[in-house]
């Protein structure tokens, strides 16, 4: 019998157990978390996909809406109206501020005028990412924090004019620690080394936990859409405690099915609990819709199966759960909390 390098070995389960292959959910779903731009596809997205073709593949799947988080703002905003134009009523769009700006004379009058004028021209929401406090220096060089008091401007103001926020502080907390034989992550990692955190000065994902904390706190009249679980899908002890100490806060499932369906005990428990707190969001662009395996992560009981594409790097060498939620749960997470912050 010969050794095998880790990435050679793929192994093949000999459960027999029940599958359910859901190509539609039991319910309209409104997509929270979609990229339809630059983040995913590229400055080039325009020429990449046909809007009118993603709408009619999203509603096969049964998507009623989609938030597409690429908007930005200026010039990058209304090339984005152009493309998705005329499906602005299916394609909702949140935008963005330029937070490299902060130390610049007039930072706050650029961050009211720009919301405004975003807002007028149709976004529906705010969207912020991880770059702000993993990437993003000030001018003294040092990272740039979700909870400056010099960012406050943007969160009064989308309270002021009704707009939710929706953000993603902290990545995976295996992100944050050595790329050993010890990591959970280290497949993916290895792919993507520019994921692992850890440079120099960068914050500690317990600081970035921190900053969203005092984020919450301080902005009760905003509200906040805490991307990936809430930054923190592998303590959903932690997740649920802050969904009770902030009322202005939700959180998505994007991109986290793996992290949920591998403790389905737990999560079924929660997300019973925090039913009215809970959006659909996939994280997919028009070139990568993986929808069934969220509503058959949602919908079923089945056990023991993949979450992932065979194609994309393995985040975790585990398989996942079936929540089995019932109807009036599945409804609130699918479409009626989406709506009500819409």
């Amino acid at each position: 019998m010969k050794d095998l390098y880790l990435s050679e070995y793929m192994p093949r389960s000999e459960l027999v157990v029940e599958k359910h292959f859901v190509e539609t959910p039991r319910f309209p779903v409104v997509d929270m978390h979609s990229h339809f731009g630059q983040i995913l596809l590229g400055e080039d997205y325009a020429n990449k996909y046909d809007t009118g073709e993603v709408v009619e593949r999203l509603k096969k799947n049964g998507v009623r809406k989609t938030v597409n988080l690429d908007g930005f703002s200026g010039t990058v905003l209304d090339k984005m109206l152009k493309k998705i134009h005329p499906y602005e009523g299916f394609i909702l769009t949140f935008g963005s501020i330029d937070v490299t700006r902060l130390d610049e004379p007039g930072f706050a009058e650029y961050v009211r005028a720009t919301i405004r004028e975003s807002k007028e021209k149709g976004i529906k929401g705010l969207k912020f990412w991880k770059d702000i406090s993993l990437n993003y220096r000030d001018k003294n060089g040092k990272y740039i924090s979700i909870d400056d008091p010099r960012l406050q401007v943007i969160w009064t103001t989308a309270a002021e004019i009704n707009l939710p926020v929706l953000i993603h502080i902290a990545d995976p907390v295996a992100f944050f620690k050595p790329a050993d034989r010890f990591n959970e992550r280290y497949e993916e990692l290895k792919v993507f080394p520019e994921w692992s955190c850890g440079r120099p000065g960068q914050f500690t994902f317990e600081e970035l936990i921190t900053m969203q904390e005092n984020l919450l706190a301080g902005n009760p009249e905003t509200i906040f859409i805490v991307a990936h679980g809430g930054s923190y899908s592998e303590n959903l002890k932690y997740v649920g405690e802050s969904l009770d100490r902030f009322p202005n806060m939700y959180i998505d499932i994007a991109a986290r099915i793996g992290e949920f369906g591998r403790q389905p005990y737990t999560a079924r428990k929660f997300f019973y609990r925090y039913q009215d707190r809970i959006l659909f969001g996939t994280d997919a662009s028009p070139l990568a819709l993986n929808y069934p395996v969220y509503y058959r992560f949602l919908e079923t009981w089945d056990e023991y199966f993949d979450y992932i594409p065979d194609s994309c790097p393995v985040p975790g060498r585990w398989k996942i759960y079936g929540l089995g939620l019932e109807d009036e749960v599945l409804k609130k997470i699918y479409y009626q909390n989406a709506e009500k912050i819409l």
